[in-house]
């Protein structure tokens, strides 16, 4: 995976939003939302959090789900009454209380990915749904990341671009059904839209390859924990929007906890 060192989020956050807001940046969030749009409306339950590094990108908006919030690294101007601000690696969430999760990109820029991924399978019911999205190491975007050399530092190539498979081996330790796995934007990362419909072609054939290469994958899974029973909400009886925001405890018990 090679998870090199990289700023703290809190830190990278100016840098993720120029780029997210460059033309590369807006080609990709434009062939990652086509794709989440096609899932999202067949995911239901109660309550759904999305949990990334740029909250101005709201990937939930055709979900049926009744609360939808957003889990935000740091206060920014325009965030909605209901996000939280939390470190992706500690949830202020209780155990079992959210029903579908999506994290987008949350795996690629953190010290601990495998926190982060541990952190939204705590807090998701059994039953519930999780939509990750990252960027993937076997793609053109990742044969040039090792390109980079010392350039690797610079946004987006600081993440940690982790594999299909490694991926897939921590779901299994997590108790996360892998139900699906996509991938698009198999053009080249080039900054200029006219070198990029000129790799075009090569696009194509790792298109129809039997192997999943576009710059990320996105993958569907379910929790399924043996022994416990998904847990349905009390609709009728709940009549105000609250949070799932968890009783503060002892930093050990807490650990213990999970």
């Amino acid at each position: 995976m090679g998870n090199q060192q990289q700023p703290l989020l809190p830190e990278m956050i100016s840098e993720l939003q120029l780029w997210f807001d460059s033309e590369l940046g807006q080609a990709l969030l434009e062939a990652e939302r086509a794709m989440v749009e096609q899932i999202v409306p067949t995911l239901f339950g109660y309550r759904l959090v999305q949990i990334g590094v740029d909250s101005r990108t709201v990937l939930f908006g055709e979900s049926h789900v009744q609360q939808k919030f957003m889990v935000a690294p740091r206060l920014q101007l325009g965030l909605s009454g209901s996000s939280v601000i939390a470190s992706n690696t500690e949830l202020p969430l209780e155990q079992h209380s959210i029903d579908v999760a999506i994290l987008h990109h949350a795996l690629d820029f953190t010290e601990s990915p495998h926190q982060v991924l541990r952190e939204a399978a705590r807090v998701l019911r059994p039953g519930g749904h999780m939509l990750l999205i990252s960027f993937n190491p076997l793609s053109m975007w990742g044969l040039y990341r090792k390109c980079l050399g010392r350039r690797r530092g610079l946004v987006p190539w600081c993440g940690h671009f982790v594999s299909h498979r490694r991926l897939s081996d921590w779901f299994k330790l997590l108790e996360l059904t892998e139900l699906k796995q996509q991938s698009d934007c198999f053009e080249a990362p080039f900054i200029s839209p006219k070198w990029r419909h000129r790799s075009r072609h090569i696009g194509r054939v790792l298109k129809n390859a039997p192997a999943e290469f576009g710059a990320f994958n996105l993958m569907l899974a379910r929790k399924d924990v043996v022994g416990m029973t998904p847990i349905k909400p009390e609709w009728s009886k709940r009549h105000l929007i609250t949070l799932p925001i968890a009783k503060p405890t002892a930093r050990g018990q807490s650990r213990e906890s999970r």
